[in-house]
C-alpha cells in the first residue's frame, strides 16, 4: 500500500532522521564487546529483536558500542512489576545495570487505545496470554468492530531510562498519536504497527519506511530526546579512561 501523504513528512524531520540512523554504523554482536577497549560501551537492555533493530538505526550516528543482553552473558529477565512504563523501564535499566556494570538504555513501550480504557498498556507484550502479534491484531480489531473511525484513537507509549555507571537514573517519554486501523496493513515494523493508523500520513505504521518511522515514531522520539544526556555520559566515560 502507498502512503497518500507521505510527502508532507517536514524536511527538518527527514534530515533529522538522516542524522540519526546514517553517521554510524553499528552492529549488535558479541563482536562489538572485543572493542571496547578503544570506545564506550552501552547495553541496550532488550532482547526484543525488532527494537533492537531499530536502536542500531537510531543510535548509528554515536561514536560507540552497542551491545545487547546477549552479548554480555545476560539470560534472566527483570522483573517488570511497574504499573506504568516508565516504572518498568526504570527496573529493567536498574536491574541490568548492575548486572553489567555497564551504561545501560532501557525502554518500556505499549498501545493504549481509547475505546478499550487503555489497553493494551503496560501489558502490551503479554496481553493477550500470547506473544503472536497476528493473534492480538485480530483480538484488538475483533473487540472494535462496533467503534467507528472517530473513537478508535489511540497512542503509542515509549519511556526510555538511561543508567550511568554511579546508578544514576534518567528518564525519556515519547509519544504518537493514531487510531487503530480497520484491517492490518503493512510489511515494515514490529508489534501493533499493522494495525496503528497514523492519521497525519494516511497509511499505518507498517506502511512507513524506516526512516519515516523513526522521523515520528515514540521510540524515535523518546530516544532522541535522551541523546543529549547519552553523549555527556559516553564522554564522561571515555575520559575516565583516558
Amino acid at each position: 500500500m502507498k502512503c497518500p501523504a507521505l510527502w508532507k513528512l517536514r524536511r527538518g524531520e527527514i534530515e533529522a532522521s538522516l542524522l540519526h540512523m546514517c553517521h554510524y554504523l553499528v552492529h549488535f554482536d558479541a563482536s562489538a564487546t572485543t572493542t571496547s577497549m578503544q570506545r564506550p560501551t552501552l547495553l541496550i537492555a532488550s532482547t526484543n529483536q525488532g527494537k533492537l533493530r531499530e536502536y542500531r538505526e537510531i543510535l548509528g550516528e554515536l561514536p560507540i558500542d552497542l551491545v545487547a543482553l546477549t552479548d554480555v552473558g545476560i539470560t534472566f529477565e527483570a522483573d517488570e512489576t511497574g504499573t506504568t512504563f516508565r516504572e518498568n523501564a526504570t527496573l529493567k535499566a536498574r536491574a541490568y545495570a548492575e548486572a553489567s556494570g555497564l551504561i545501560t538504555f532501557a525502554e518500556d513501550s505499549g498501545l493504549e487505545i481509547d475505546a478499550m480504557n487503555g489497553e493494551p498498556g503496560v501489558y502490551s507484550a503479554r496481553w493477550g496470554n500470547t506473544s503472536d502479534y497476528e493473534v492480538k491484531h485480530r483480538m484488538i480489531l475483533d473487540r472494535l468492530q462496533a467503534v467507528p473511525w472517530e473513537l478508535r484513537t489511540a497512542r503509542y507509549v515509549s519511556e526510555a531510562a538511561i543508567v550511568d555507571n554511579s546508578a544514576r537514573v534518567w528518564n525519556y517519554r515519547g509519544t504518537v498519536e493514531g487510531r487503530i486501523a480497520l484491517s492490518p496493513s503493512g510489511s515494515g515494523g514490529f508489534g501493533f504497527d499493522p494495525i496503528f493508523h497514523v492519521t497525519r500520513f494516511g497509511c499505518t505504521m507498517a506502511d512507513l519506511t524506516a526512516m519515516q518511522k523513526h522521523a515520528i515514531s515514540h521510540r524515535g522520539r523518546s530516544t532522541r530526546r535522551a541523546l543529549p544526556r547519552l553523549r555527556a555520559i559516553l564522554e564522561l566515560a571515555e575520559s575516565a579512561r583516558d
